[in-house]
């Protein structure tokens, strides 16, 4: 099984919504839209050119020396700052389509927390403020790119239009706030796993199995392991290449 199917297919295993669906699949590694049209049928409609946001969080933890992983010690920091103290940059919103970027923006942070700090310390006040306005631009740049998403999608008509995000930075509140707002303003039913199904797990694998045995696809003994597998397998990979393949 690809694992990136396990988090995909995560809504119809928690909601049972039918196909096909919208799906922001956004973790660690990965960030990329993707129309569902059945258990082996994916096709991206964009993705992240550089970093991931979870790696983007990651990253800005580390910077601000926060515990790993990074997101949820992002989230809980940001919880208590300003976001509108720090004005970061939304990367790639100036052009058209729903590639991401967001390795700029933790650079933008790093430059950031250097010139605000004091004897090379961050107050309290200061790492909060800067998380929130981190946090805040995540959003905004992934609620901005999921509406041109979302727009392609309804291009379609489908009956029973439903947009999901799966992966562990799916369980971020803010992040799934902002997308609910997209969906609700245009007419969309949201639906997103619980927390304990966001992160890897076996859930999510076992299903998918079950989507694609019921599909009638079987695999031999012989099958050979694929540490890079991308879904879509008609686009090119957007993350580079090299002996293991395409990253995505």
């Amino acid at each position: 099984m690809n694992h990136l199917a396990g988090h995909a297919l995560t809504p119809r295993l928690t909601d049972g919504i039918g196909f096909p669906f919208l799906m922001l699949l956004v973790s660690g590694g990965h960030c990329q839209f993707l129309l569902v049209r059945g258990p082996e049928d994916f096709t991206r409609l964009g993705g992240t050119i550089d970093d991931a946001p979870g790696e983007a969080f990651d990253k800005t933890a580390r910077l601000l020396a926060l515990p790993q992983p990074g997101g949820p010690s992002v989230e809980a920091e940001a919880l208590k700052g300003d976001p509108a103290r720090f004005r970061f940059p939304r990367p790639l919103l100036d052009r058209e389509g729903c590639d991401m970027s967001f390795s700029g923006l933790k650079t933008a942070l790093l430059r950031t927390r250097d010139e605000v700090m004091q004897g090379n310390r961050l107050t309290a006040q200061d790492r909060a403020d800067l998380c929130a306005g981190f946090q805040r631009a995540v959003v905004d740049v992934l609620a901005e790119k999921t509406r041109r998403a979302l727009a392609l999608y309804l291009a379609d008509a489908p009956a029973n239009p439903v947009i999901a995000v799966a992966g562990g930075v799916a369980a971020n509140r803010a992040i799934r706030a902002g997308l609910e707002t997209v969906a609700a303003d245009n007419g969309v039913r949201f639906t997103a796993p619980p927390l304990s199904l966001c992160t890897d797990n076996g859930a999510m694998i076992a299903y998918a199995g079950l989507e694609r045995f019921a599909s009638g696809a079987r695999d031999g003994m012989d099958l050979s392991a694929r540490p890079r597998w991308p879904l879509d397998q008609t686009n090119a990979g957007m993350l580079g290449g090299g002996k293991k393949g395409p990253k995505a």
